[in-house]
C-alpha cells in the first residue's frame, strides 16, 4: 500500500512562504479572489497542497505562478521562505513610456496644461 503524499493547508503554506502577513489574510486571499492549484480553482483555505503543485493567484496587480518545492515546517526568514517555491510568473509588462511624465516644479498654467494633455513632452519646460 502506498503512503499518502504529505500535504499542508493552502493558507498555512502561503503564510509560511511569506506571500501574506497573516493566516487570516491568506484565508481571505483563497476564499475571496481565489487561488488555482494545478489549474483548478480552490475556494477553501483548508485545501491540502504538496510538493510539485502549481499555484496561480493574483497578488496586488500582478499574477503569481509558482511551483511548490517544499512544504516547510515554520514561518522562517525570507531567504528560507524563498526555498519553498520556484517562481514561474511571467515577467511584468513594460512600463508605458508613451505618456509624458509631469515634471515637478509647481502647477502648470493653462497653456502648459493644454500642451501636456495633447501629449507634447516639452509642455512643462
Amino acid at each position: 500500500m502506498t503512503e499518502p503524499r504529505p500535504t499542508l493547508r493552502l493558507d498555512k503554506w502561503l503564510w509560511h512562504a511569506r506571500f501574506v502577513k497573516s493566516r487570516a489574510l491568506a484565508s481571505k486571499l483563497v476564499a475571496g479572489a481565489g487561488v488555482r492549484v494545478n489549474s483548478n480553482r480552490i475556494a477553501k483555505p483548508a485545501y491540502g497542497v504538496g510538493e510539485g503543485d502549481v499555484l496561480t493567484f493574483a497578488l496586488g496587480e500582478r499574477v503569481v505562478v509558482l511551483r511548490i518545492l517544499a512544504l516547510g515546517t515554520r514561518r522562517g526568514p525570507a531567504p528560507e521562505a524563498r526555498t519553498l517555491y520556484e517562481d514561474l510568473s511571467p515577467p511584468p509588462p513594460p512600463k508605458d513610456l508613451s505618456r509624458p511624465v509631469p515634471v515637478s516644479g509647481g502647477r502648470p498654467d493653462k497653456r502648459a496644461r493644454r500642451r501636456f494633455d495633447a501629449g507634447q513632452t516639452d509642455a512643462l519646460d
